[in-house]
């Protein structure tokens, strides 16, 4: 295969590192979680952070951000204010 098949995919994925997109996977799941439990007990501050842990990865490009970011969230479904 030469370079340029993969010329589009490395374009699309040049601001964020392996560890960015481990963690975005990682807190994705955690997430998805959250969103079904709050779902299927009609509760909605699990389902509304569920949704913030799914969609937060695709804007943050910076691991410690996200990694900070992801725990927060995460941190708020188990202890609220």
């Amino acid at each position: 295969m030469e370079d340029s098949d993969f010329s589009g995919l490395s374009g699309l994925l040049s601001g964020f590192s392996v560890y960015t997109l481990i963690l975005a996977v990682l807190f994705g799941l955690v997430g998805f979680a959250a969103f079904r439990y709050g779902r299927k007990n009609s509760e909605p501050r699990p389902l509304i952070l569920g949704i913030a842990l799914m969609a937060y990865g695709y804007f943050v490009s910076n691991a410690w951000v996200s990694l900070a970011i992801g725990a927060l969230l995460t941190l708020l479904i188990f202890f609220p204010l």
